[in-house]
């Protein structure tokens, strides 16, 4: 009986022990679960504030870029404050007579008022944009004439400003010379500008691409298209005027 308690004593003692291993295992698993959560969420913790520093770098390296693009290409329009653009002068007259005439010939047949002042108008360059023909464009590249005399230049362009000029039958538009990024977005005002000038609320582009607009005894300055949609939005008579909607899908589809 003595040696069957006995056992019985040992078996218990073995299972006890078993059990306070198991159960001390089973605090180590947990207790390591636990540090290797911290270290995961310390981590994590880590990892958001770095993307949320990454992602400050990133903001100030865009503004700075933008910065650098309009200081650019301000630069560059101001560079070219003495071009003039002219705009569908063909090309075959190029085969009869050099650009510096015809440009002559374009002054004394829509303001002679400035020869008659000035005499012949003195240029420093005028050449053709691009300066190589693209066969397969079906109208006549721009011409850049670069004046010696910048007021001379304004007159010029202050005239066209006021009526259409023709050369030889042909009309021909004579705008200020801008860098191309300026071009193209004074060029996205185009729909709105004319439907503004149908409607007598005389529209201007100012520099660089700026929509100006008179309404009720008020210029209204707009940056951007969508500033100029969300303004007319919340006028409904001048809403079904442009007919906002139909206008971004004219727009959507030329640039597809």
């Amino acid at each position: 009986m003595k040696d069957e308690v006995k056992k019985m004593k040992d078996d218990l003692q073995r299972k006890s022990d078993q059990k306070e291993k198991g159960e001390q295992k089973t605090k180590d698993e947990i207790q390591s679960l636990r540090t290797r959560i911290q270290q995961l969420e310390s981590s994590d913790l880590t990892r958001q504030q770095d993307t949320i520093k990454q992602n400050q770098k990133n903001e100030k390296i865009e503004e700075n870029m933008k910065h650098l693009f309009h200081k650019t290409e301000d630069l560059e329009n101001r560079s070219r404050r003495d071009n003039l653009r002219i705009i569908g002068l063909p090309e075959d007259h190029d085969k009869r007579k050099s650009l510096d005439i015809m440009l002559q010939e374009i002054i004394k047949e829509n303001c002679p008022q400035i020869l008659e002042q000035e005499g012949k108008v003195e240029i420093d360059r005028i050449h053709r944009s691009p300066p190589v023909l693209n066969p397969q464009l079906t109208t006549p590249r721009n011409v850049i004439a670069k004046f010696k005399n910048y007021q001379t230049k304004e007159k010029i362009l202050q005239a066209a400003k006021k009526k259409s000029f023709r050369y030889q039958g042909t009309t021909v538009r004579i705008t200020q010379d801008m860098a191309a990024s300026t071009l193209k977005r004074r060029k996205a005002w185009n729909t709105i500008f004319w439907k503004a000038r149908e409607l007598g609320l005389q529209p201007r582009i100012n520099y660089p691409a700026k929509l100006t607009i008179f309404l009720q005894g008020k210029v209204w300055s707009f940056n951007k298209i969508e500033e100029f949609q969300e303004f007319v939005k919340k006028r409904p008579d001048l809403n079904r005027k442009f007919d906002v909607q139909a206008q971004n899908s004219r727009e959507s589809s030329k640039g597809n």
